[in-house]
């Protein structure tokens, strides 16, 4: 085949074309989590992982965020769809906020940990960045509190993943008498302004995520 000019120019438009789409590619995250992720009981950008895109957006941090929560579900739950949901989404990164259901059903820190352990060697396959989300142990025995409270930087030492301890952690530092306005109804789930609280706490890690998935 003979090149004309006719077809040196269509093909440099092409590829002035193609290139800054590929230049424009945001690092996929993937939210594998429970109601907390999936946003319950708030509006369509109200919910953790809008205002957490929103907020890496404006720490020119950019990601296109997928949002995998499931209100109700538990480690064991994530164990089961971990793996349809890597296929599905193919991210680049991963972060995993599970437990809190199982904790609320007094189940054994020990199997949640092994549910755990289990998700993150999923997601994590081929080296893939993660980002492990925990949660503080509510009110309870001590010995079952500290359990629980010990398997988070356990893991994410184990995954080498980047870990944020307590999401809980900047609501817990609200005076309780202060504290209805960032809760729903149920005493339980944040509500939108709760969020924005744990965004600020969540999002430096998160963009951390960013940076290594980009």
């Amino acid at each position: 085949m003979i090149l004309t000019r006719r077809h040196l120019l269509t093909a440099a438009a092409a590829a002035t074309l193609v290139r800054p789409a590929q230049a424009q590619a945001l690092p996929r995250i993937l939210c594998f989590g429970d109601s907390l992720t999936a946003g319950f009981g708030l509006g369509p950008t109200e919910g953790l992982v809008p205002q957490l895109s929103a907020w890496l957006a404006d720490a020119g941090r950019p990601a296109d965020l997928i949002d995998a929560g499931l209100s109700g579900d538990t480690t064991y739950g994530g164990r089961v769809r971990i793996e349809l949901s890597m296929r599905r989404h193919r991210p680049d990164a991963v972060m995993v906020e599970l437990g809190g259901n199982d904790m609320l059903r007094r189940w054994q820190p020990a199997d949640a940990e092994a549910n755990l352990d289990a998700i993150l060697q999923t997601a994590g396959s081929g080296g893939r960045p993660l980002l492990l989300v925990g949660i503080h142990a509510p009110a309870g025995q001590p010995d079952w509190r500290r359990a629980w409270n010990g398997i988070w930087p356990r893991l994410a030492e184990r995954h080498g993943a980047l870990l944020l301890q307590d999401l809980y952690a900047p609501l817990a530092q609200v005076p309780a008498t202060d504290r209805a306005p960032l809760l729903l109804r149920d005493g339980v789930h944040p509500s939108a302004q709760g969020v924005a609280l744990i965004v600020r706490h969540l999002g430096p890690v998160a963009a951390q995520l960013v940076e290594r998935a980009a």
